[in-house]
């Protein structure tokens, strides 16, 4: 089975893991009992997605409505009824698994007084989530059997450019926008995910009085949503603003299933290797331990056929606003 290895700080190069010189923040004499961590982020993509039922195997074909049947009226009482036909087809679900290893030296844990395990695992997640949006939202790093990135799936027709409209508010909201272009594929857009310097170009947006349209007094939170929808600004650091500033679309058209949900096994015993075969550690020489984590999950468009637009390569439940 092919796996896919991440580690947690997502260095490309040699095996790393948690040494004395690391953790010594949580091994001086005298210290205040709390640990100060920065704000967890976990996946955009699956909290906004709809999630089906967890996969009983590696694969899961996905049932998707590609013709509708056509109805007539009858022509007289003697008229011949017509027939129709409704067919489906099927996508499939690759589940691929996404995995870390974090070695670190017994004595280290022996001598912090910290539960370093439990400081690890939230970034652990996180690095997943990070993961898991890049190569969902923008295929970056993506299993050869995922599909093609939601960016990337993204027509033509539904890319909008900011540069070429020229106005924030007709480049979203506008006839020619990204959620018009959303709708005329035969969708409703149910939520919006963006870089977060989209959060500065909404809170200029000013109406002719020169007034802010995202902020009602500058003592009061921004309230980000379009159209009804919320924005949600990722800050795993998986949004890629140089391929879009802003995604609009259904989600529930988005689905993912997981196979294996996150997972965590600690070793006392074994080898870690470098991607060039040779050996970082030996746990039980070198007197360490690892934690390794691990999770199998896999995602698709089903984009099934509407009565709107019955094209499916102009049909798209996504538009992406571009710089």
């Amino acid at each position: 089975m092919k796996k896919y290895v991440f580690n947690l700080q997502l260095f490309d190069g040699e095996a790393t893991g948690i040494f004395r010189t690391d953790a010594d923040a949580l091994i001086p004499e005298d210290r205040a009992q709390e640990i100060i961590q920065g704000t967890i982020e976990q996946s955009s993509v699956l909290s906004m997605g709809r999630k089906l039922a967890n996969m009983t195997a590696k694969q899961s074909k996905l049932p998707v409505l590609d013709s509708l049947p056509v109805a007539y009226f009858v022509d007289g009482d003697a008229g011949q009824k017509k027939t129709a036909q409704q067919a489906w087809d099927k996508k499939v679900i690759y589940a691929e698994e996404i995995a870390v290893i974090v070695p670190i030296p017994e004595a280290v844990l022996d001598d912090a007084e910290y539960d370093i395990w439990a400081e690890v695992k939230p970034r652990v997640q996180e690095a997943f989530g990070k993961v898991i949006d890049e190569a969902i939202l923008f295929g970056t790093g993506k299993p050869a059997n995922w599909r093609q990135g939601l960016v990337p799936s993204i027509p033509a027709a539904a890319k909008v450019s900011l540069a070429t409209v020229g106005d924030l508010y007709d480049a979203t909201l506008g006839e020619q926008g990204s959620i018009a272009a959303v709708e005329q594929s035969g969708y409703f857009v149910s939520g919006h995910v963006a870089d977060i310097s989209m959060r500065a170009k909404l809170r200029g947006l000013k109406d002719q009085d020169g007034r802010p349209l995202f902020l009602n007094n500058m003592q009061s939170a921004g309230s980000y949503v379009l159209d009804g929808s919320a924005i949600s600004f990722p800050r795993n650091g998986a949004f890629d603003k140089t391929q879009g500033l802003m995604i609009s679309g259904d989600f529930s058209q988005l689905v993912y299933s997981i196979r294996q949900d996150i997972t965590f096994k600690l070793f006392t015993e074994g080898v870690v290797q470098n991607p060039d075969g040779s050996i970082a550690y030996n746990l039980m020489q070198n007197d360490m331990v690892a934690l390794r984590a691990v999770m199998r999950l896999g995602w698709e468009i089903p984009n099934p056929v509407n009565g709107l637009e019955k094209d499916k390569s102009k049909r798209f439940p996504f538009a992406v606003l571009t710089a």
